[in-house]
């Protein structure tokens, strides 16, 4: 029996918002589906980040500027963009806490990272929702608010990764940072019961050693590492490699090419080393970043606009060095 056109257009549109649920598994991949779409469901077992099918994924992508310094990078056009000429799988929002970031302005700040969420569910990819803080114990009033609000409006949806707490400074872990994550995960909890947190660890996110002696309770929880190939070599792998051993799962929400203050020669021996690593024990990864403010580290050339992202001329040595990365390996 022929179906009427305005019954099949009905049972599309059922099909197309079912597969949007969190809850559906993915397809067997197929040559053009979206990240999301192969992938699903994340979850961590065994210290990996898992797919809805149970295989480990190590997923790749860029990271977004301090938002309220470069915001013009915030919006759909950048990260389709980044998506069809860069090859990425994740997109992280970086949403500025201080310094004229959320804490002042927290409805403009929210927005922006809205868009960015909106953006890679339109396009089905993983999103970072990064508390872009370097003091974040002193905010945590905030933080439960923020995260609280967005898993209410948007932890239904598999895309979602939430980075908690970006880039703590020299302060001890089970005293101050476990505390902090503790409340903030369930506050997320109370509304996302599954997607993975991200765990920011001492020392600029890079003692995963520390939170791996006394970890958090919980599902889905991974431990942030943080790295800048001119300045931190072998000696952060092999801690790195220490927390895994015990079990830890780590995300690489933010790495660089240059130095650790962002500047000065990219690395390209040094990143590579890197890239080894990361594809050697499945770490996910997003590179600082799409900006085009003038330093080494910056993805992009001074005065690029969001529709000059994929241009040629327009990426840096370093942006060209992680774009063919993604392209590689995606």
């Amino acid at each position: 029996m022929k179906l009427p056109n305005s019954l099949l257009l009905l049972l599309i549109s059922i099909t197309l918002t079912t597969c949007s649920s969190k809850k559906e598994a993915p397809n067997a991949p197929e040559e053009n589906l979206s990240p999301v779409a192969t992938h699903g469901q994340l979850s961590i077992e065994d210290g990996k980040i898992k797919n809805a099918s149970g295989e480990p994924v190590q997923l790749k992508g860029m990271s977004l500027f301090w938002s309220q310094w470069l915001p013009q990078y915030y919006n759909q056009e950048s990260v389709k963009n980044l998506v069809t000429g860069w090859d990425i799988q994740l997109i992280r929002a970086a949403m500025a806490v201080e310094h004229d970031g959320y804490l002042e302005n927290p409805e403009r700040e929210k927005m922006k990272v809205e868009k960015v969420i909106e953006a890679a569910i339109d396009l089905g990819i993983y999103v970072i929702v990064d508390w872009h803080d370097h003091h974040a114990e002193d905010h945590l009033p905030q933080a439960k608010k923020f995260f609280s609000e967005i898993a209410r409006e948007y932890g239904d949806y598999p895309n979602l990764i939430y980075e908690v707490y970006n880039e703590p400074l020299d302060v001890s872990w089970s005293q101050v940072l476990k505390p902090y994550h503790e409340e903030v995960v369930a506050a997320i909890r109370e509304h996302d019961p599954d997607n993975i947190i991200v765990l920011g660890t001492p020392t600029w996110s890079q003692r995963v050693d520390l939170a791996a002696k006394d970890p958090l309770e919980g599902e889905n929880l991974a431990y942030t590492l943080h790295f800048y190939a001119g300045t931190h070599r072998q000696e952060l792998r092999e801690i790195a490699e220490t927390a895994m051993n015990k079990g830890l799962a780590i995300f690489v929400t933010e790495f660089g090419t240059t130095d650790a203050n962002g500047d000065g020669p990219v690395y390209g021996q040094e990143t590579g080393e890197w890239m080894e690593f990361m594809k050697r024990h499945n770490l996910s990864w997003a590179n600082w970043s799409v900006a085009d403010k003038d330093e080494s580290s910056a993805a992009l050339l001074p005065g690029t606009t969001p529709s000059e992202i994929n241009r040629e001329e327009n990426i840096s040595t370093s942006g060209k060095l992680v774009r063919s990365y993604l392209s590689t390996s995606n």
